[in-house]
């Protein structure tokens, strides 16, 4: 039974995963905060790939920190 529940989490995830990188895609920010939002993107993946519920909330907390406008500045 709790692999089923995993495989769901892991459809899910997959999907907010999705969502977030075609969101990151279409702001409209400077390149640097672009490249330092993807790269949480991709922590956050490989995450996923050790740890789903770990991986699950910080998807959470960055989508948070999007949808309150909180992007990291730009990098030099």
């Amino acid at each position: 039974m709790e692999h089923d529940g995993q495989l769901g989490l892991y459809t899910a995830v997959a999907d907010q995963l999705k969502e977030a990188h075609l969101r990151v895609r279409a702001l409209q920010v400077p390149e640097g905060v672009r490249m330092a939002l993807t790269r949480k993107l991709l922590v956050i993946t490989a995450a996923a790939k050790h740890d789903l519920a770990d991986a699950a909330r910080r998807l959470e907390a960055f989508t948070a920190d999007l949808d309150a406008g909180r992007v990291p500045t730009e990098e030099r």
